[in-house]
């Protein structure tokens, strides 16, 4: 599940912060295509979310910056069988979710900081069937060297309950993908891999051994912020 949840961040990430405003009308047409397009559809934000938990992401042995570093917090709704939509098709309800920016700032080349609100989303009736209820299901991050379409994307994504549990979640990357997969210095043989995603390892074990001892660790660590 780990492994799939960080393929699919890549979508995500890449449109969360150019993502459009949300459908006001509730004709279910513009509310998918506004979800295709990377909105939120039908779905609102909470204005006054008070569950809020700091977020560090720090970098070890990094072979260079990085500047360009995206977040994304996901959320889905827990009871989409009792209020969501009904497929025609299929008879059954469709899952609903939401990925919002997370803005993680730069405090030095190796740490950044953002905010997260477990109550970000609003617990609303889309479909007349009920109340959706919203759950925060985990947070991830997008690195790049400078943010350059070809270089390599470097993803990470923690689950709700290893976040708010107060657990470092770590992954491991091979140095030699940065800036740009395959871009081997001083040999012609290996062509570059434009806009590779590199997911890691948690475990460093799982690389061959002539890798280990280059690798560099993404790390995400969160404290709940008193209010």
């Amino acid at each position: 599940m780990k492994r799939l949840t960080l393929f699919c961040l890549t979508a995500v990430l890449m449109t969360a912060c150019n993502r459009s405003e949300p459908a006001m009308s509730h004709d279910l047409s513009n509310a998918e295509a506004d979800v295709a397009a990377g909105g939120r559809g039908l779905a609102t934000l909470n204005p006054a979310p008070v569950k809020a938990y700091q977020i560090t992401l720090r970098l070890h042995g990094a072979p260079g910056a990085f500047r360009h570093v995206r977040g994304t917090a996901q959320y889905d709704v827990i009871n989409e069988d009792q209020c969501g939509n009904i497929e025609t098709a299929t008879g059954t309800a469709s899952r609903i979710t939401s990925q919002e920016p997370l803005e993680l700032t730069r405090i030095s080349d190796e740490e950044y900081q953002g905010t997260v609100y477990l109550d970000r989303m609003k617990d609303q009736d889309y479909y007349g069937r009920g109340i959706c209820r919203w759950e925060f299901t985990g947070a991830g991050a997008l690195l790049k060297a400078t943010g350059a379409q070809e270089e390599t994307r470097f993803l990470t994504f923690v689950d709700a309950p290893d976040l708010v549990g107060g657990k470092a979640y770590t992954r491991f990357y091979p140095l030699r993908d940065y800036p740009r997969a395959g871009q081997v210095e001083g040999s012609s043989d290996v062509p570059a891999i434009d806009d590779y995603a590199s997911s890691g390892e948690e475990d460093p074990s799982e690389y061959r051994e002539g890798l280990r001892d280059s690798l560099f660790s993404i790390s995400i660590t969160a404290v709940e912020e008193a209010r």
